[in-house]
């Protein structure tokens, strides 16, 4: 498959952040994710031991749309409200048995919650 694509992700601080990606090859059709599971994990550095927050399908923040090859990232406000305010690196993955496609990549970025 092709490189992982670059997107930027920015939330805001103790809001809800949902975002709908759809995967297609390079001749434009959908990728059938029936069987795929997906993970993503945010680390303050790529070679951070430890990530602030994981995105799994196990765990209910990612959900993939089957034949219409979409893929919904969400963190709940409370959860975005546990972030710490800071600019860092985060890739998306979705694997199928032994096979990893690493799909996106890029900076995340969490921007401060004045009001409470």
């Amino acid at each position: 498959m092709a490189l992982a694509g670059q997107y930027n992700i920015t939330l805001d601080q103790g809001a809800t952040y949902s975002q709908l990606v759809t995967w297609k090859n390079s001749s434009g059709t959908l990728i059938d994710l029936t069987g795929w599971t997906a993970r993503m994990q945010v680390r303050p550095l790529v070679k951070s031991a430890t990530s602030l927050i994981e995105l799994t399908t196990e765990n209910g923040r990612i959900s993939l749309g089957g034949a219409a090859g979409t893929i919904t990232l969400t963190i709940s406000a409370t959860d975005t409200d546990d972030l710490p305010v800071g600019t860092y690196r985060y890739d998306l993955e979705l694997v199928d048995g032994s096979t990893v496609e690493r799909l996106l990549m890029g900076s995340f970025t969490v921007r401060g919650e004045a009001t409470r």
